[in-house]
């Protein structure tokens, strides 16, 4: 499958079905993401895969800490969205809980929707991401790049997955659940599995903005802007 296909074919997939992932295909799905670039080649990540119990038991306590506890994180949160980026944000979430059949005036509807994060929309397996600490916010964006190169790779796999930043509001469960070091910052989670293709959210797509709105060709330098 050509980069072009994989980049225009993946989503995100929100409804999964219950079979675990053979141990072969997990392994060269992860062995396929390790060849993502980084700066000085310091392959900052750290990657806690879970199966069976430990993806239900981690769910288990996402939901409860979620509910009942102040967010903690090892990264900066967004402040706010604004402009453009506030449009984008309120435009994906519309088209999904459109496709849901959840109304806009539906708050519980779309509580619980938000809830399903915390069980992974029902993945059997999640790839917790961590970066080392000391790198700071460079060695989020090379685990950036390294979530990337795991959707593709895992879309090439015939399999459905999820990046997930829910989680970054609730680390501290997720670090005491899965032992993870304090020197290592959590990024994100990417949940993954066989899609369930005939959920309705699955079918949802969300849209791109031009080129022309992202790439600016520079000719001449000094020129004010």
């Amino acid at each position: 499958m050509s980069l072009s296909t994989l980049l225009s074919s993946r989503y995100s997939c929100r409804a999964f079905l219950p079979a675990q992932v053979d141990e072969e295909t997990l392994n060269e799905r992860f062995t396929l993401a390790q060849r993502t670039p980084s700066w000085c080649n310091t392959q900052p990540w750290q990657v806690y895969v879970t199966s069976g119990d430990a993806t239900t038991q981690l769910a288990e306590a996402l939901s409860v800490y979620a509910t009942s506890q102040e967010p903690v994180s090892c990264l900066q949160l967004p402040v706010g969205y604004t402009g453009v980026r506030a449009d984008r944000r309120r435009e994906a979430g519309y088209g999904l809980y459109s496709a849901l059949g959840i109304e806009r005036s539906d708050r519980e509807g779309r509580d619980a929707q938000m809830a399903r994060n915390f069980d992974f929309f029902g993945a059997p397996h999640t790839a917790v991401i961590t970066s080392a600490a000391e790198l700071g916010v460079y060695g989020a964006v090379d685990c950036g790049a390294y979530v990337s190169t795991l959707l593709l790779a895992t879309q090439e796999l015939g399999l459905g997955a999820v990046a997930q930043g829910a989680i970054a509001f609730h680390t501290d469960v997720v670090r005491s659940e899965l032992g993870i070091p304090e020197d290592q910052h959590i990024v994100c989670t990417v949940s993954f599995g066989h899609a369930d293709t005939t959920h309705p959210v699955n079918a949802f797509r969300t849209t791109r903005a031009d080129v022309h709105e992202a790439v600016h060709h520079v000719n001449t330098t000094g020129a004010s802007l």
